[in-house]
C-alpha cells in the first residue's frame, strides 16, 4: 500500500487497515478525487490477502458531510462527466460490498448525503453518541444518487427511509442504532477503541467463514428467498465438505480449546 494520496489516509495496522478520510476543513467531501482515491485505496487492500478487516472513519469532528456542493455548480453544466462521477461513486461502494473485506464504519460526526451512503455500504458501522446521521440532500434540492435511496430502506425499512430522505433530519447516535441504521453507539470518547475492539475480534475468527458469511448475506440482499436458500444449501455444504476450518472448529469445540485456523 503504497500509493500516496492527497485526500484519505491509510494506516495498515496487522490485518486490520484504518483508513481515514482527510480534509477535515471541508468536513470530509466525497468529491471526484476522494471517491477516486478511495477505489484505489481498496483495490489496494483487496489485493493483500492478509487484510482481515477495514475501519473508516473521517478525521476531525465529521464522518463526511457528503458530496462537494459548490464542485456540483460546474459538474451539473457537464452531464457526461457528472455521469462519470456518479459510476465512480457507484463502483466505489458495490466494490466495498463485493470486497472479501469487513468494512466498519467508525461514525465520529457528521454524517450525511453521501456519507451516509457510504456508511451504508460499510458491514459494520459503530457511532459516537454525539454523530449526527442522516440523508439531507433535500435540504440542498439534490436526490441521493449513489445508492441511498436504494440501501436506505433495505438497510432500515421504507417507512423510516422515506422519513429520513423526506424530512433531512438528522439523528444523533443513540437515534440511529434505535432504528437500526448503526450496529452499536458509544461515547464518542470511546468510538476508536470500539471500532478497533471489533476489527480485532473478528481477526481471531476463521478467515473463510468471515468471508463466506459476508458473501451469503450479500446473496440475501439480492435474490429472493427460494434463490437464496438454494445458493446457501449448495455453497454451505462445499464450506463444510472441503474448508479445513470448519471441521477445525468442531474439533477445537470438542477438544475444549481455541481453534486454530489456517485462513
Amino acid at each position: 500500500m503504497g500509493t500516496p494520496f492527497r485526500n484519505i489516509l491509510l494506516r495498515p495496522n496487522g490485518a486490520i487497515v484504518h483508513l481515514t478520510l482527510n480534509r477535515p476543513d471541508k468536513l470530509n467531501p466525497l468529491d471526484w478525487e476522494t471517491v477516486r482515491e478511495l477505489r484505489a485505496a481498496i483495490s489496494e487492500i483487496d489485493e493483500d490477502p492478509n487484510i482481515v478487516a477495514v475501519i473508516m472513519t473521517g478525521e476531525g469532528g465529521s464522518f463526511s458531510a457528503g458530496g462537494d456542493l459548490e464542485g456540483y455548480i460546474s459538474l451539473y453544466q457537464e452531464a457526461d462527466k457528472f455521469a462519470e462521477f456518479l459510476e465512480d461513486f457507484l463502483k466505489l461502494l458495490t466494490g466495498m460490498e463485493a470486497s472479501e473485506k469487513i468494512f466498519i464504519a467508525a461514525v465520529n460526526g457528521v454524517c450525511v448525503a453521501g456519507g451516509l451512503e457510504l456508511l451504508l455500504a460499510c458491514d459494520l458501522a459503530i457511532a459516537a453518541d454525539t454523530a449526527k446521521i442522516g440523508d439531507g440532500h433535500l435540504n440542498f434540492g439534490q436526490l441521493p444518487g449513489a445508492g441511498g435511496s436504494q440501501r436506505l430502506p433495505r438497510a432500515i425499512g421504507s417507512t423510516r427511509a422515506k422519513h429520513l430522505i423526506l424530512t433531512g433530519q438528522l439523528l444523533d447516535g443513540v437515534e440511529a442504532e434505535k432504528i437500526g441504521l448503526v450496529n452499536r453507539v458509544v461515547p464518542a470518547g470511546d468510538l476508536n477503541t470500539a471500532a478497533l475492539d471489533l476489527a480485532e475480534s473478528l481477526c481471531e475468527k476463521s478467515g473463510a467463514g468471515v468471508r463466506g458469511a459476508k458473501h451469503l448475506l450479500r446473496i440475501a440482499a439480492t435474490r429472493d428467498l427460494a434463490d437464496g436458500l438454494a445458493y446457501e444449501l449448495k455453497f454451505v455444504h462445499r464450506h463444510a465438505t472441503k474448508e479445513p476450518d470448519a471441521t477445525e472448529g468442531l474439533i477445537a469445540f470438542k477438544e475444549k480449546r481455541k481453534p486454530q485456523f489456517s485462513s
